[in-house]
């Protein structure tokens, strides 16, 4: 492996810090690397691997005002590209106005979303709860060869190269983009269109706005989603013809929010609502669906099924789980991370457009979230879906599943004491045509070594454990959103004798 170290930022955080999402394996990193000729530790990279995975992560380089929640950290975007047998990677931070006036103040300026707004430094600031740092952590997806970063709360849409992690500017859709609200983690691209689907929520009436920006770049359609009140809906889904978006029972108290205070509560007597839209549809074209009172985090697909819209995702079925019987005070804290205390297991809704029936079943009784699914598929009739498991108590991944949801069988892979993976992309095979043909990639934080570790896995076979095993430069800190794209559809990839050459590195 030939190592570079591109960049080193100053951290602020204490030596000796010993709050868990900034120490053990959410120690955050401040060092910027290029590696080419990553180290093949354990099988060999698959030469029909053709691509790059990208994974951000909340990586804090200054000491919260009052009290850090690991949504806060400033985002930093992972590369991990393959080709022709051989891989490299690159590490960024995402260079938000955030960021960037953070790091010359040397300090916070913003809250978190456990702290109040009022102690914020500025009298500006982004995100629906407003007067928040944009830290664009969150999520990342690649429309028209960019790759792009979001955060969840909404703000600011970056573009990053998806070769160095290099921050190019904000997005701006060619003057079209909605500045006013921001946009919410999760858009969606809808690779068979080459359109990029997004949502905006506010505390603001309609309270949730919905978009669509072609493939040259352009919003060619808006529509308001009128909510009943501020509302938290952290994703949306789409098929070949609608976009569907939620109203959870679990919302900010309205009371407080008078007062300024942000704090959710769920309100199990209320219904879980859908709205299916056309996707070029407006207001009086929204359909709404009631269901089981829940929240849901993620989804992993929708597709249409004659007269009936299917929805795919992750039913919580304990949503605000009540203090635990424990010493541990994280433990305590922070029991709204826990896939186990949530209780999040695969769901399907069933919306019929002509009766307005909806049904719904549970998929299966093992707990997972963070789904993935073959990028074809999406919006499409599909099988298979690969997600993470949860170390019982805390906000880490310790194994991958892959659920098909055909038969409902399920295979597993635990990375071992002491090893947590992120979120689990899949990348089709080169020429491949069934839906499983392909494999997973995945970024692993191992405490037993201190190292990080890329690995890969056949997405058919995943009981089996890894492929290939690669080294990084540095340990990475845990992490959670990713995505997949394929060296076709990337710039340059195939103009230099190796990818690294095509990349200007």
């Amino acid at each position: 492996m030939n190592t570079d170290v591109i960049g080193k930022l100053l951290s602020t955080l204490p030596e000796d810090d010993d709050h868990p999402y900034r120490a053990g394996p959410w120690r955050p990193q401040n060092t910027e690397w290029q590696a080419d000729d990553l180290t093949v530790l354990e099988g060999e990279i698959p030469r029909d691997l053709d691509g790059v995975y990208l994974r951000n992560t909340e990586n804090p380089l200054h000491p919260s005002l009052t009290f850090y929640h690991p949504f806060d950290g400033d985002g930093m975007l992972h590369v991990v590209g393959f080709r022709d047998g051989k891989a490299f990677y690159r590490n960024r931070f995402v260079r938000t106005d955030g960021f960037l006036e953070e790091n010359e103040a040397g300090g916070a300026l913003w809250p978190g979303v456990a702290e109040p707004i009022q102690a914020a430094k500025r009298d500006y600031g982004w995100g629906a709860r407003t007067l928040m740092k944009d830290a664009s952590s969150t999520d990342v997806v690649v429309h028209r060869g960019v790759a792009l970063t979001s955060f969840w709360q909404c703000g600011d849409l970056y573009r990053l190269n998806p070769y160095t992690a290099e921050t190019l500017g904000k997005e701006e859709w060619n003057g079209g983009f909605p500045s006013d609200w921001g946009v919410s983690a999760h858009p969606k691209v809808d690779d068979r269109t080459g359109e990029l689907l997004y949502f905006s929520y506010s505390k603001q009436a309609p309270y949730l706005r919905y978009g669509v920006v072609d493939e040259t770049n352009t919003v060619v359609h808006t529509a308001d989603i009128e909510l009943p009140g501020p509302r938290l809906p952290h994703d949306m889904a789409f098929t070949e013809n609608y976009a569907i978006f939620n109203d959870f029972p679990l919302f900010w108290d309205p009371k407080l929010l008078e007062a300024n205070i942000h704090l959710p509560g769920f309100h199990p007597d209320m219904p879980s609502r859908f709205a299916v839209v056309p996707r070029r549809g407006g207001a009086g074209d929204v359909k709404w669906f009631e269901a089981d009172p829940t929240f849901v985090l993620h989804f992993t697909n929708a597709y249409e099924d004659g007269d009936e819209i299917v929805l795919d995702g992750f039913f919580e079925d304990d949503p605000a789980p009540v203090d635990v019987d424990t010493d541990d005070k994280w433990q305590k804290m922070f029991r709204f991370l826990a896939l186990d205390r949530l209780q999040t297991r695969l769901h399907r809704w069933r919306f019929n457009l002509v009766t307005g029936e909806t049904r719904e079943e549970r998929l299966t009784d093992s707990i997972s979230e963070f789904g993935m699914i073959n990028g074809a598929h999406t919006g499409r009739d599909y099988r298979y879906a690969w997600a993470a498991t949860g170390k019982p108590g805390w906000f880490l991944f310790d194994g991958l599943m892959r659920h098909d949801l055909k038969t409902g069988a399920e295979e597993r892979f635990s990375f071992g004491e002491g090893v947590y993976g992120s979120e689990t992309a899949m990348a089709p095979r080169v020429g491949s045509a069934a839906e499983d043909d392909g494999y997973l990639v995945t970024i692993t934080t191992d405490m037993n070594t201190d190292a990080s570790y890329c690995l890969v896995f056949d997405a058919a076979r995943v009981a089996d454990g890894p492929v290939c095993k690669l080294a990084l430069p540095e340990r990475v800190s845990s992490g959670t959103h990713s995505t997949w794209v394929a060296g076709g559809e990337l710039r340059r990839w195939r103009t230099d004798d190796s990818a690294a050459a095509a990349i200007g590195m």
